[in-house]
Formats: structure tokens, sequence, C-alpha cells
């Protein structure tokens, strides 16, 4: 498996970057928000790479980080969803934010993405938006020191600080909300940020 592909910038097309490694160029799919952090031509990168292979073919995915691969990966299991649609998806904004957008339900956001109808969106949120949500409560019950049980709010209040919202901002979205558990308040704060509150 290719987990990664470093060396020099040989192309940089709109859909497909090639980086030589080694003497030999690879052409690495790339979604539009990868390609902004893709440096010019003659330049290093180093790309996060997931090999998709076919009966009658093998294609080579780049991502700028992390995150963005495992998307990637998550979005192909989704029934519907093959690799060009999953790269048409990332195209869409940030990894944290196509995150938020799936824990908020917010299908319409995935409708933009060409390859894409009302079915496919709704089905990926279905499929992934518990996940997405585990994943937050993973995350927000990480903190260090969690010896003593700790108040459900300020789990749900680190959870989307490491979503990449600010303190101020997730303390707004949290605002009146009543739940019982991080997961159901991260939930209930996300849905607020898809309705538009804003600081």
């Amino acid at each position: 498996m290719i987990a990664s592909v470093s060396g020099e910038v040989l192309e940089r097309r709109p859909d497909h970057v090639v980086v030589e490694c080694g003497g030999v160029g690879y052409r690495l799919a790339v979604s539009a928000e990868t390609l902004r952090s893709v440096p010019a031509r003659g330049k290093r990168a180093t790309l996060h790479a997931h090999l998709v292979a076919r009966e009658d073919s093998l294609q080579l995915f780049g991502f700028a980080s992390e995150e963005e691969r495992d998307l990637f990966v998550s979005l192909t299991s989704v029934a519907g969803i093959g690799p060009k649609v999953a790269i048409a998806i990332l195209s869409g904004g940030p990894p944290r934010e196509l995150l938020r957008g799936i824990a908020a339900g917010d299908a319409k956001r995935f409708q933009a993405a060409p390859g894409v109808g009302k079915r496919t969106a709704e089905r990926l949120i279905v499929e992934l938006r518990e996940k997405v949500a585990g994943e937050l409560e993973a995350d927000a019950g990480a903190a260090p020191g969690a010896d003593a049980p700790e108040d459900p709010r300020m789990l749900a209040r680190d959870g989307l600080v490491n979503l990449g919202y600010g303190i101020a901002e997730a303390d707004l979205l949290l605002d009146g909300v009543t739940a019982e558990t991080a997961e159901e308040l991260i939930s209930a704060a996300l849905r607020r940020a898809a309705e538009g509150v804003r600081s």
C-alpha cells in the first residue's frame, strides 16, 4: 500500500498532480481543497495517498492531510459514492467543515457536489453521521485527567474546539442547549451552526 508520496512537483492540473519520487512520476488525483496546498512546479511536496485497485485499473489519490484521506475512505464506503464523487465532495471545503456538515445533517451541502443527488446525500448522512458523532464524543472525552466524571457541557465544548470552532463560538452554539450527554450537546450545537447561529 502506498501511504504517501514525497518529491518534486512535475505537473499541477485542476484534477491531478504528478510528483516525481525516486525517478518515478506518480499521478495523483486530488480535490480542489488539496490542490490549494500543492506548491508550484519544481517545488517539493508531500501528499498522503490512497490506492484504489480495480480489475482494469490502479488509481492513486493524493490528500493534503490524513484527515482528508480518512474522510475519503469513509465516503467511498457509502453505496453510490465512488472515488471520483468522493473527490468532488472533498472539493467542497476543508475536511472539518464537511465533518460538521455530516454531523449536522446538512444534506443540501453535499448535493452541491457533481454526481451527488438528494438520495445519495441523505444516504451519506445516515451512514456516516453516527460515526462522526462518535468521533466527536471520543475527541471530547480524550482530555487529560479524565479520571473523575466531567461536565458533559465542558466535554462538548472541547469537542467543538477540536472541530475548529473558537471557544467563544463553541460557548455561543451551546448556549441554551439542553441534553444529558456530550454527544447530544455536540449534535444540537452543530445543528444550530448549520442554521446560521453565529457570534
